[in-house]
């Protein structure tokens, strides 16, 4: 079970809360993205509500850096990084949180900092792979999509089932691969292909 410090119930969370968010609407020095960090961290430090503080934290700082400009968070996940790395964001919180109220916030800020750069080159990758999907042929976007919905496909399947001349599947995966746009696992018979 994960065990961090929260602040008591009652008067104490109200006030805390209260002191979040009149700082965070009074202090016109920090960078809106360290602002966002630190309010996520806060939050949870708080703890305000009995369960689903962490989504809520998450879903906050999300708002946060959309009313500041940084539009691209919609199209991405925090949420979803954080989950992906829950064992470091719990040691993260614990580390910085073994000093409240003095702690020093800079490992959660670096943990924060780095979820979203994660989730901008997801973003970014997923932006190229969309433009050169543009520009694929009727052919190369259905075996594309083929992979994408059967990871793990051969070419004699894709050729099968999309009714394609092997030869031709074979020139066109080579192709993608080159793109960087599927991967290509295993040698001779037991090549099989997934998206990237």
């Amino acid at each position: 079970q994960i065990i961090f410090q929260t602040t008591n119930a009652g008067y104490e969370t109200e006030d805390a809360m209260r002191a979040l968010i009149n700082w965070y609407n009074n202090d016109n020095d920090t960078h809106p993205l360290v602002k966002s960090a630190i309010f996520s961290y806060e939050f949870v430090s708080i703890h305000p509500f009995q369960d689903g503080n962490g989504r809520l934290s998450r879903l906050l700082a999300t708002l946060l850096l959309l009313k500041n400009g940084y539009n691209w968070i919609q199209y991405v996940s925090l949420e979803h990084e954080i989950e992906s790395n829950k064992s470091d964001y719990y040691l993260v919180l614990r580390k910085c949180q073994a000093e409240r109220p003095n702690e020093n916030v800079s490992e959660w800020i670096n943990f924060f900092f780095d979820a979203l750069q994660n989730i901008q080159e997801q973003l970014m990758k997923k932006l190229e792979v969309k433009g050169v999907q543009t520009k694929l042929s009727p052919k190369e976007k259905s075996i594309l999509i083929f992979i994408e919905n059967n990871a793990g496909t051969k070419s004699g399947n894709i050729a099968e089932r999309l009714n394609i001349p092997n030869p031709t599947v074979k020139r066109i995966l080579t192709k993608m691969v080159n793109q960087n746009l599927i991967e290509k696992f295993g040698i001779g018979a037991g090549t099989n292909y997934a998206t990237k």
